[in-house]
């Protein structure tokens, strides 16, 4: 993983945090919130992405408040195989917050899915693709918290 080091991805990465606007035009709107236009801002994000400095930009759904569910995940990764089963874990569209932690169970995710079920399905693949078991931690009681990082 790179590190964020230009002052306008810092911006973007600690402006975006805990809010978007919900206009007709948010990536105007939010641009023009940072001092970027609504190009300027889609160019930053794609370039983010490209270099791996942020996984995904999207919403985030309770998927329990619409029937799914959500699980905490944690894996033990070689480190030397780190970035490629990362690559393969983040490729699947139900994960997001993949982290990377200094503990034998090295890599933590969450699954989130719109049918309870398919945990256990994206659980199985992430296993086959990976070649390595993934510890799944259903949630017992959810908690909210304001969890921001700046870079």
């Amino acid at each position: 993983m790179t590190r964020c080091t230009d002052p306008t991805e810092q911006a973007v990465v600690n402006g975006l945090q805990g809010g978007f606007p919900l206009t007709e035009r948010p990536f105007r709107d939010a641009g023009a919130s940072l001092g970027l236009s609504e190009g300027e801002l889609l160019d930053t994000l794609e370039g983010l992405i490209a270099s791996k400095n942020i996984s995904r930009f999207g919403p985030l759904w309770n998927a329990s408040g619409i029937g799914g569910d959500v699980c905490l995940c944690a894996m033990a990764v070689p480190p030397v195989r780190f970035e490629a089963v990362a690559d393969l874990v983040n490729a699947h569209c139900e994960v997001a917050h993949n982290y990377e932690r200094t503990h034998e169970l090295n890599m933590w995710f969450v699954i989130s899915a719109e049918r309870p079920e398919r945990i256990a399905e994206v659980i199985s693949e992430i296993e086959t693709e990976t070649g390595l078991k993934v510890h799944a931690m259903p949630k017992v009681r959810e908690f909210f918290v304001g969890f921001r990082m700046e870079v």
